[in-house]
């Protein structure tokens, strides 16, 4: 098959030498074509992301360890630093290996669906380079099917693991109906985004964001159709809230006792879910002492992402049945390919005779002899060229082997020769 995956990723590697190991989109072309130019190496796709870096190469027979030799030229002592960090599969293995990548299996968080996005992107930048040939194209075709199978046949996205989907999950639990609440939202960065979006797929009547830049407030609140205001304006807005989720860098409380307090009164005692996914805390653990607030920080979540884990995990041994019957089956083509030079040969030939026995039929009628007879002797004529070096050889095989004889029982295979 000839097949080779050279890489690391966030579980061999540190981020520092990840970061050594990684190709910008700008150095990707020229990486590309630096390693398809080893004499050893045929076909060439490199994924880079923040937390892998992998080599797909399809090579030569004799192949001699080019991907090594050209880390050596193409950085210098790049090959010594990820020599102890680095995997090497071959082959089937290799075949394996990118199908798990390209269903979420060997990702960071089990079953994220970002990785298959990035893989399409090196497919299409190793395309644009003229790297990829029918081997890995065919291998990054059928991959992209295999992880579709996956999500479509298992569980594995189904249950999100991460803590902005959490916090939605909990505030589904305590309002039934989200289109009739109101959340603030405390912060701008990428957890406050999910949650956002999160909020806004469950139909949420209405959203504040509250940031300190107000101008990054106010850019996610224009996505989520929310509303923006600054951290200090809070305070008067903060009895609006049916669900409070926090995630800011501050090192010191945003929420206090007395300021929550006050909210509950504006509210007539109408409870507030709160959740901190700070760390450091932005809400006052005194909080959570206040009847009709409901606070929850980053460890009370566990439970629920620990649960969808299990359910991933569970979608995951399917998801791993599934991948070896694909990889068998892939294999299966990759053996056919080796039968692509001997088909052809064979039809070149049989062409040619066919060409040999068809001008000599023309060349007899337009002689005066009949069609039919031209006809017969060119159906005989071939049948013999055709039949004979197979027939010299069968026998040749039977006078010299007294055992059971291969050549004859794949005879019978080949022309389907029933007993």
């Amino acid at each position: 098959m000839h097949l080779i995956c050279f890489g690391i990723n966030h579980t061999t590697a540190p981020i520092a030498l990840r970061e050594q190991f990684s190709f910008d989109d700008k150095a990707l072309p020229a990486a590309l074509t630096s390693l398809h130019q080893q004499a050893d190496i045929n076909e060439v796709v490199i994924i880079s992301t923040c937390n892998r870096t992998e080599l797909y190469c399809h090579v030569d027979e004799d192949y001699d360890n080019g991907i090594s030799t050209w880390l050596q030229q193409y950085r210098s002592g790049l090959y010594e630093a990820v020599k102890d960090s680095h995997y090497q599969y071959h082959d089937t293995d290799a075949v394996q290996h990118l199908y798990r990548v390209a269903s979420g299996l060997d990702s960071m968080v089990l079953g994220e669906p970002q990785i298959l996005g990035q893989l399409k992107t090196a497919y299409t930048q190793s395309l644009n380079a003229q790297t990829l040939g029918k081997s890995l194209g065919r291998l990054f075709q059928h991959a992209f099917t295999v992880a579709k199978q996956v999500r479509t046949d298992t569980a594995i996205g189904s249950s999100p693991v991460s803590v902005a989907f959490a916090a939605v999950s909990l505030s589904k639990q305590i309002f039934s109906n989200l289109k009739q609440a109101t959340a603030l939202l405390i912060g701008a960065g990428e957890t406050i985004e999910l949650v956002a979006r999160h909020l806004q797929d469950n139909g949420i009547k209405r959203m504040i964001i509250a940031n300190r830049s107000v101008e990054r407030a106010h850019n996610l609140a224009a996505d989520v159709n929310g509303y923006a205001i600054s951290l200090g304006e809070m305070p008067a807005h903060l009895a609006e809230a049916d669900i409070v989720i926090s995630s800011t860098a501050s090192q010191l409380p945003i929420l206090g006792k007395g300021m929550v307090e006050s909210a509950l009164k504006q509210r007539k005692r109408r409870p507030i879910f709160m959740v901190d996914i700070a760390v450091p805390r932005d809400i006052e653990p005194e909080v959570g002492q206040l009847e009709d607030i409901y606070l929850y920080c980053v460890d009370d979540l566990h439970d629920i992402i620990e649960e969808n884990l299990q359910s991933r995990r569970d979608a995951a041994r399917q998801a791993e049945e599934i991948i070896d019957s694909q990889v068998s089956h892939f294999a299966g083509w990759m053996r056919s390919q080796d039968a692509v030079p001997v088909i052809r040969a064979i039809r070149d030939e049989a062409q040619q005779h066919s060409a040999s026995v068809l001008d000599k039929a023309l060349k007899q009628v337009q002689q005066g002899v009949p069609a039919e007879q031209a006809m017969a002797e060119l159906a005989r004529t071939l049948t013999n060229k055709l039949l004979h070096e197979p027939s010299r050889q069968l026998r040749l095989s039977a006078f010299q082997n007294d055992d059971e004889n291969l050549l004859i029982m794949a005879a019978r295979q080949l022309f389907n020769i029933k007993d």
